[in-house]
């Protein structure tokens, strides 16, 4: 948590981390030597400046999980293969690429994440916490999960970079392993502990897994149509 001064007026920062740092966004460019901290925290990311209308200021400071909507680019796995697969089940694409399957991921929604944010802003007293669903899922899951909501069936077949997935119901082989899409340094598991936002905050995931996939699905069927 870090106070700073603007014309007489206490104002906080929320502080949000994330797991995969992207450097993109926008943000405060202060120097740490120009921020007064009230709390010890470690700086390990972007001050984010969080201005209310009325000029009343409030913070939390929040790691904020693998938070993932119909709104996320489509360079992340999530949006790639629900994008994808409603291409493919509509005849404008052919196949989807992915890298390591096993990979395995804490998705969760970000109307959800966003209400947390709100819920730690509401809070007399800051502090910190972690939003999260405390669940994984694989690439793989995520692939299956949306491809069944398409009417798809998946069988696998092959094994590392030559395994394939065919669609049972046509024979079609939508799903092959690109090695360009493995990361140097892959990251198998992340995954977050919500317990003391639960305990403290009363916040709690309200969508779960399948309902995700069918989000971010519906969008891009609705998006199709247009």
């Amino acid at each position: 948590m870090h106070p700073e001064f603007r014309s007489g007026k206490t104002y906080y920062h929320l502080n949000i981390n994330s797991n995969n740092k992207t450097r993109k966004g926008k943000h405060l460019q202060k120097e740490i030597s120009e921020i007064k901290a009230i709390k010890n925290n470690e700086y390990t990311g972007w001050l984010f400046d969080l201005e209310t209308a009325s000029g009343t200021f409030s913070a939390g400071i929040g790691l904020t999980w693998i938070h993932n909507s119909p709104r996320r680019g489509s360079t992340f796995v999530t949006k790639k293969i629900t994008e994808a697969l409603v291409k493919i089940k509509n005849g404008a694409q052919d196949k989807l690429y992915l890298g390591n399957l096993e990979a395995r991921r804490d998705w969760g929604y970000a109307k959800d994440y966003v209400y947390g944010m709100w819920l730690m802003l509401q809070q007399e007293t800051p502090d910190d916490y972690v939003l999260a669903t405390g669940e994984t899922h694989s690439v793989r899951e995520f692939v299956e999960t949306a491809a069944k909501l398409l009417g798809m069936d998946i069988a696998w077949e092959g094994e590392g970079i030559n395994e394939k997935g065919i669609d049972k119901n046509t024979g079609q082989t939508i799903i092959e392993i690109d090695p360009k899409y493995f990361r140097p340094a892959e990251v198998e598991l992340l995954l977050g502990d919500p317990t003391k936002a639960k305990t403290k905050l009363g916040w709690e995931p309200k969508v779960k897994f399948e309902e995700l996939v069918k989000i971010m699905l519906d969008a891009e069927l609705e998006k199709e149509k247009k």
